[in-house]
């Protein structure tokens, strides 16, 4: 690993995509992986135990995707808005 599991991740994104992407081997739109990003995801959670994501969906919207909800619980729930209170709830939760 090239950074300590120490460090505190932060991914930012709308997590809207093909749940194929996800979920199954090869799924990936832009190129060919032998493992599911659900396998890659679970890795990186299990190195930096600090994670959180920052989602520009309005969370209102979270439930009508289907992607948006597996990568929630993929990240423990996790997720947060991308507004300054959603911001806020992240920092918090990475310093707990």
């Amino acid at each position: 690993h090239t950074y300590p599991h120490d460090y505190k991740v932060i991914f930012v994104g709308d997590a809207s995509m093909s749940p194929y992407e996800i979920t199954y081997p090869g799924g990936s739109v832009e190129h060919w992986n032998e493992e599911s990003g659900e396998v890659w995801m679970n890795r990186l959670n299990q190195v930096y135990q600090r994670s959180v994501w920052l989602n520009p969906i309005p969370e209102t919207h979270w439930n009508y995707s289907q992607s948006i909800q597996i990568m929630k619980s993929l990240m423990e729930d996790r997720m947060f808005p991308l507004t300054v209170g959603g911001i806020d709830r992240a920092m918090r939760e990475l310093r707990r």
